[in-house]
């Protein structure tokens, strides 16, 4: 446990020097999973009827089929996942078959298994502000981990390397934590059992934008977290 703090700053420091890979976000991950704080992460989340139904059953759902998925009606939920994840070449059966052993371990395998869902709800691309925006979400609906570390670490780096685009950085995450706290709890949806309601009615009944947001400065590109990259 002793060496769990080291692990987690060495990751940090290496994305923070210029490493992007994204094998780091799965190491910064596995590192914050040994902490305590995933654990009140999940507990936070148990304050929320729906929210600690998922934990309980530990809901994750079949592998998904991104063909049935698209031939969907346009417009629809799942028709507009699949054809966002073909475009960007994501699997969405990474986490096929894993089996969380506690709570915490499953709020992270959940959060990754529906990332790009996220994403898509939210509006906001996978751009390094688009990604730093939905980190902000995440954090005004709870304490999530992974999110805190990410956005500090995306603070620190701009403010280092690329200090022209720390104002477009803060008003990402401004945009990110005003929608979050504006939003219904997204961990608590099961998107799975509604991929045929339209995304506009899914947005409208979640409280949020009826539209792309676009986070200041967002630009198309690869972002911090790819979808099911890692556990998260």
């Amino acid at each position: 446990m002793t060496t769990t703090p080291f692990r987690v700053l060495g990751t940090f420091l290496a994305m923070t020097g210029g490493d992007d890979d994204l094998e780091l976000v799965g190491a910064l991950t596995d590192a914050l999973l040994a902490t305590p704080s995933y654990g009140l992460a999940a507990e936070h989340l148990r304050r929320d009827p729906a929210c600690a139904a998922l934990i309980e059953e530990r809901y994750i759902p079949g592998p998904q089929n991104l063909e049935a998925l698209a031939a969907l009606p346009s417009g629809s939920l799942g028709h507009t996942y699949a054809m966002r994840l073909a475009r960007l070449g994501y699997d969405p059966n990474l986490h096929a078959g894993m089996v969380p052993s506690t709570d915490g371990i499953y709020v992270e395998l959940r959060l990754s298994q529906t990332h790009d869902l996220w994403h898509l709800l939210t509006g906001f691309d996978t751009s390094v502000h688009g990604e730093i925006a939905l980190q902000a979400f995440h954090l005004s609906q709870f304490p999530y981990p992974l999110a805190s570390l990410l956005t500090a670490q995306a603070l620190l780096s701009t403010t280092l390397f690329e200090p022209e685009q720390l104002p477009l950085l803060v008003e990402a995450i401004l945009t990110g934590l005003q929608m979050g706290q504006q939003a219904q709890p997204l961990f608590a949806q099961r998107w799975e059992e509604g991929w045929n309601k339209p995304l506009s009615q899914w947005r409208a009944e979640l409280n949020l934008p009826p539209g792309p947001p676009q986070a200041p400065g967002q630009e198309q590109g690869a972002g911090l977290v790819g979808g099911g990259v890692a556990l998260g």
